[in-house]
């Protein structure tokens, strides 16, 4: 018993950590010790040296000393192959999310999409007219979130998906403030993408798991390198 309060405590350190790493808040270079950490997290040290040498092996962080580490810093060729492993995963969640969806499961994820619909009109009218879209950009990207969360239900493959939730590119507060800076001086951005979430959903329905691991993996990939590239 011990040891699975402990493996969840590494895992919630593991997450906290590389988030931390991921959104700035740990900065590369920057060199933290176990005991701050563990401080940190309100946490004994035990789960943070077992989250550290997880985060080692990822080449988050680097070890220093017995009981020091410092982050790494990410080289754009090392961001650019975590980015085509987080794409695959993708694509692999859609493959057997083809399998393994119900009818219930692809009725939700087009009642989700409605609800995306709905607020893509009222954030376009509004900036039309001038007006703050704020709380309805994020209104849109907490629908989409829960669309991705139903996609990866249906996959019935809770490896994977925490696979997939290891290796992100960033992390979901880092991926949402880039969102909201891009849409911020294009509300065009990602528009050119949107479609592809009907088509992924006919795919589902018709059990196409080439075609929907085709349009995710395209999907990501673009998502990802509109996010990775340079901007104004």
């Amino acid at each position: 018993m011990a040891d699975v309060k402990t493996g969840t405590l590494a895992d919630r350190a593991y997450r906290a950590i590389r988030d931390a790493v991921a959104t700035g808040e740990l900065r590369p270079g920057q060199k933290v010790t176990e005991r701050g950490l563990a401080e940190r997290l309100a946490v004994s040290p035990t789960p943070v040296r077992e989250a550290i040498r997880r985060l080692e092996q990822d080449g988050l962080l680097d070890r220093t000393g017995p009981r020091t580490v410092q982050v790494a810093a990410f080289g754009d060729a090392a961001i650019q192959d975590l980015a085509e492993v987080e794409v695959a995963l993708r694509g692999m969640v859609a493959r057997f999310a083809a399998r393994h969806a119900t009818p219930d499961q692809l009725d939700h994820l087009d009642e989700v999409l409605d609800e995306a619909d709905d607020l893509l009109i009222v954030i376009r009218q509004r900036h039309q007219a001038g007006e703050q879209v704020s709380r309805h950009l994020d209104r849109l990207l907490d629908t989409m979130q829960r669309f991705n969360e139903a996609v990866e239900a249906c996959a019935r493959n809770p490896v994977l998906v925490r696979l997939l939730g290891q290796t992100r590119v960033f992390s979901a507060p880092e991926r949402r403030a880039r969102l909201i800076e891009r849409i911020g001086e294009n509300d065009r951005f990602g528009l050119d993408r949107y479609g592809s979430h009907r088509a992924l959903v006919r795919a589902l329905r018709a059990g196409d798991s080439a075609a929907a691991e085709a349009l995710v993996v395209e999907d990501a990939r673009g998502g990802l390198g509109d996010l990775l590239a340079p901007h104004s």
